[in-house]
């Protein structure tokens, strides 16, 4: 299959040629307008993308990112320019050296992407995002940013697997569509977290997953000053400095997450209380989640849950000021959700809104769950994790610009396709027996491993000593360690 150009006005309709990428022909090809390869729903676009490159640049871009979409398989830059065909005009060595060489930033085109998603899907009302990360395996020694992370796909509560590659911090935007019984998670901004050896390395202050999402929040606003966002973050966000800048950006921002059952909380401090000295930053302790829990009465609500339908369950909410030593105190209200059905663990969420409702709390973190179905799309379906890039700037620019441009052009164009997921109604949960590798939701009674459904694991990329249990004194695999216990046993 070739592509073809798309019927523009203003743009003359060429003969097709045969491709002959020889350096004779170089000079005869003329090169075309961006906008000639660009689809009509995505076409104002066009008018920010000049700020992020070069003219040429632009157009070998543009043509990239067309061919990405459609093509199959890896998405390198030889598959696409044996797709792009007629398209892709130049030599075939300037594409490649867009993502290694050429001088353009990320940044704008993030933020034109960011302005085109928010006008064209959220107009008006608050902006409900959706952060996590997910780890992209990429095979090779001197890549730049490579190292062991822990996998969650393959994780459990008793087991942990580790994957040797890039872990990538996410912030998506939950867009609801007619079509759809759920919210899409459409990534806008996407940062590359590098452990503490890199970062030492190159001489730069370790960041953590939180504090990249909390940069990544921070550039959000910057752009967007007049719109308020909610974010649903898992677990693993709810630090307090996460917690606390939410807290200082109130008026724009709004954190929903896991919270502790044993976390101290606080009342605030009295006005009319005065002594010598500083002026208290706390007031009297309150008891923790669990405690409370354990003693008060239940209230039963029906929420929004995961795959797009609705759950009765039934909870506890209070509010309380959260507080750590050195940080100060955050006002939170935390919500417990106990699922009647049964098919769920009890959980604890928090929201730094404290006049939000709890079912919104436990609404908003139930479709967060959007991000991890686009995790599993993106992978087969538009190629994340398939390029084959080792230097600092080709690393740095080709999976953020897949993930964050491709799922947000695909799904900007007028026969777009419902991504695959839970029927209306439903649990939100993969069926054991079903062949659909739509992930499960992540606190499945029962099952004991959280993660994609039948899904086996590749026993030459994961050995089965890969995963490796908490309390096992081995942290990590090692292929002489595994081979020596082999010839032990054999």
């Amino acid at each position: 299959m070739t592509l073809r150009r798309f019927d523009v006005p203003g743009c003359r309709q060429a003969a097709p040629q045969p491709l002959n990428w020889s350096m004779r022909n170089h000079s005869q090809r003329t090169e075309r307008p961006p906008c000639c390869f660009l689809p009509s729903a995505i076409r104002p676009l066009a008018h920010d993308l000049p700020a992020a490159f070069t003219r040429p640049t632009l157009l070998r871009w543009s043509v990239l990112m067309l061919a990405a979409i459609v093509t199959t398989g890896r998405r390198t830059t030889s598959n696409l320019l044996r797709l792009a065909g007629e398209l892709a005009s130049g030599h075939p060595s300037s594409y490649h050296r867009v993502f290694s060489h050429r001088r353009w930033s990320l940044w704008p085109l993030a933020r034109a992407m960011a302005a085109l998603l928010l006008q064209r899907f959220v107009p008006e009302g608050p902006v409900v995002l959706a952060g996590d990360d997910t780890v992209e395996e990429h095979r090779g020694d001197k890549v730049y940013g490579k190292a062991c992370h822990r996998d969650a796909v393959r994780s459990s509560h008793s087991q942990v697997a580790y994957r040797w590659g890039h872990k990538w911090v996410v912030l998506s935007v939950l867009v609801r569509f007619p079509f759809a019984s759920r919210p899409w998670a459409l990534p806008i901004l996407v940062a590359l977290y590098q452990s503490k050896g890199a970062d030492r390395a190159e001489g730069r202050r370790h960041k953590t997953p939180p504090e990249l999402m909390r940069q990544l929040l921070a550039a959000l606003l910057r752009w967007f000053p007049q719109r308020r966002f909610v974010l649903a973050a898992d677990g693993g966000y709810a630090t307090h400095d996460l917690v606390r800048f939410a807290f200082r950006h109130s008026r724009s921002l709004t954190l929903v997450s896991r919270f502790y059952a044993d976390a101290r909380l606080y009342r605030s401090p009295s006005k009319c209380e005065r002594r010598r000295g500083h002026p208290p930053i706390r007031g009297a302790r309150l008891p923790s989640p669990r405690r409370k829990v354990a003693t008060a009465k239940r209230t039963p609500w029906t929420v929004a849950w995961y795959g797009g339908g609705t759950r009765r369950i039934e909870g506890v909410s209070e509010t309380g000021g959260w507080y750590r030593a050195g940080a100060g105190l955050v006002p939170v209200r935390w919500v417990f959700v106990h699922d009647l059905t049964g098919t769920h663990r009890d959980e604890y969420f928090f929201c730094t809104d404290p006049g939000m409702t709890p079912q919104e709390i436990a609404g908003i973190y139930t479709g967060r769950w959007s991000i991890e179905t686009t995790f599993q799309e993106i992978r087969p379906g538009l190629g994340f994790g398939t390029t084959r890039c080792r230097t600092r700037r080709a690393v740095l620019r080709t999976a953020p610009a897949y993930s964050d441009s491709t799922p947000s052009w695909r799904s900007s164009t007028p026969r777009c396709r419902a991504p695959r997921g839970p029927r209306p109604g439903s649990s939100g949960m993969a069926s054991s027996t079903s062949p659909s590798r739509t992930p499960s939701p992540p606190c499945a009674v029962g099952s004991g491993v959280t993660g994609f459904s039948k899904r086996p694991t590749n026993s030459r990329r994961f050995p089965k000593s890969h995963a490796v249990s908490r309390g096992s004194s081995s942290a990590h695999w090692h292929p002489r360690r595994d081979l020596q216990k082999r010839q032990k046993s054999s």
